[in-house]
């Protein structure tokens, strides 16, 4: 392989796909490199399926002068969500072969975009923890250091991106699973407010994950917003459309921004000083950008009932999902069939009344409405570090036979994220920092409800004060 293939797909896919537009490469040649990528990465094990034969034969069809934004670049679809005829495992054994015959909502925009499939991207089963190493398919590595994860829920997307495979790749986020790959990688993750991509046809709303995109550059991920954001028929909640398109509004200087930070966890877990340190750095950036930075803890940051209400919900979802599997496959759900983290979260979620899982909901809503009345009415961004703890090594959080144990494990590496699902607002991590240990550093950034366009803005400005593009693991091939 050439410098030249080995390198092309870490350029933006808004670049490429001009590229494809004017005629200057074609589709088949970012297929084919792409392809390339997975062979050479295979050790990452990023990819569950892949189709190349499709993914060429839809390259082919394009041509020259193609108007969609996106035609001929290639992408990936999270193991968690529906393609049409594609195997969708939740990463399970419980779901079996099963491949639907519809695509999620999301996926259906991303086609109608232009990207070419190429496959499916790992995930933990069901997408419970930060980490990506499912029984079924076995561990997702870092490119930066394949001893370590490369985050979860969204962890084969992040790598894909990372390994330079894609220059984008599709990731959803119920609990940080875009933005912790994204910290974990080197990678632009946004969480777009809650109800403004559509969960169809799957979900009327989703209270806790909407879905997104892992990429390299603050362009590409408002572009890609431009293109899933809406709404889709039959949605019981949804965001109301911009003023102008978010592409437009990341082009744009933020002005002059009220930015709050903390360094403080809201579940009062350990912060390695790594993560301090970057979020520190970045507060005097922003200020010297002319933006009003302080420092403060938003107040009632810690509560006690916020992890316990939490994972009652996120139970709930994971019930549902395990349920799901079970009605698709005609087969019981059984602790052989599904991890044993997976098993106790379903077990919680089927003894728990209806009443307890409102009274949950009603909790979280309570709390988010303090935070975002009497926090960001005075400010116009929160800055937190992206995640307490380095990038684990892989093995760390043993999820085939870990019980609640386990999972604290990943509420101390993930405590900032979170939240953020609870109270729907926007929030993004950036790759600002990269550590002595050779891993990148996130930050993130959490918006007013609905104010993606400021976080893109504030994004873009960053990025171009301290480019990170250009930073990328060791050469893999």
């Amino acid at each position: 392989m050439t410098v030249e293939t080995a390198t092309l797909l870490t350029r933006p896919a808004t670049e490429l796909a001009e590229l494809v537009r004017t005629g200057q490469i074609r589709s088949r040649e970012l297929v084919e490199a792409s392809l390339a990528r997975i062979e050479a990465n295979k050790d990452l094990n990023a990819f569950t399926f892949v189709d190349a034969d499709a993914a060429l034969a839809a390259a082919d069809a394009i041509q020259p002068g193609d108007p969609r934004p996106f035609a001929g670049v290639p992408m990936a679809i999270k193991e968690l969500h529906a393609v049409a005829g594609q195997p969708l495992t939740e990463g399970s054994d419980l779901f079996g072969d099963y491949r639907p015959n519809y695509d999620a909502a999301a996926v259906r925009r991303l086609k109608a975009a232009g990207f070419v499939l190429i496959g499916r991207t790992n995930a933990p089963e069901f997408g419970i923890v930060p980490v990506t190493e499912p029984r079924r398919f076995g561990p997702t590595r870092n490119p930066w250091n394949p001893n370590h994860t490369p985050g979860g829920s969204s962890g084969g997307a992040a790598a894909a991106v990372a390994a330079g495979i894609l220059p984008a790749a599709h990731g959803s986020d119920g609990g940080g699973s875009i933005r912790i790959p994204a910290a974990c990688c080197g990678l632009v993750g946004l969480k777009a407010s809650r109800g403004r991509i559509s969960s169809a046809p799957d979900a009327g709303d989703n209270p806790l994950s909407t879905q997104g995109v892992l990429t390299r550059t603050v362009g590409d991920t408002a572009r890609l917003l431009d293109i899933l954001a809406g709404y889709e028929p039959g949605d019981a909640t949804w965001a109301p459309p911009p003023s102008e398109p978010f592409a437009t509004t990341a082009a744009r200087a933020p002005g002059k921004l009220r930015i709050a930070f903390t360094t403080e966890s809201p579940l009062n877990t350990p912060v390695d000083p790594i993560h301090v340190q970057a979020t520190r750095d970045a507060a005097t950036l922003l200020a010297s950008l002319g933006h009003t930075v302080e420092e403060r803890t938003p107040d009632g940051w810690q509560v006690n009932f916020l992890e316990q209400s939490f994972n009652l919900l996120y139970a709930s979802a994971i019930a549902s999902g395990v349920r799901f599997g079970a009605q698709i496959t005609k087969r019981a759900p059984t602790p052989e069939l599904v991890e044993q983290l997976t098993w106790r979260f379903y077990q919680m979620g089927i003894s728990k009344s209806a009443a307890e899982l409102l009274e949950a909901q009603l909790q979280l809503q309570s709390y988010s409405r303090q935070i975002i009345a009497t926090f960001f009415s005075q400010y116009d961004v929160l800055m937190t570090p992206g995640l307490g703890l380095r990038p684990l090594p892989i093995g760390t959080l043993d999820t085939v036979n870990g019980d609640e144990a386990e999972f604290q494990k990943a509420i101390v590496f993930t405590p900032f994220t979170p939240m953020w699902n609870v109270t729907g607002q926007p929030a993004i991590t950036l790759p600002l920092a990269h550590g002595a240990d050779g891993l990148p550093v996130g930050v993130q950034f959490v918006g007013r409800p609905l104010a993606e366009g400021t976080l893109l803005a504030l994004a873009a400005q960053l990025e171009a004060a301290q480019p990170w593009a250009d930073r990328r693991p060791p050469a893999r091939g």
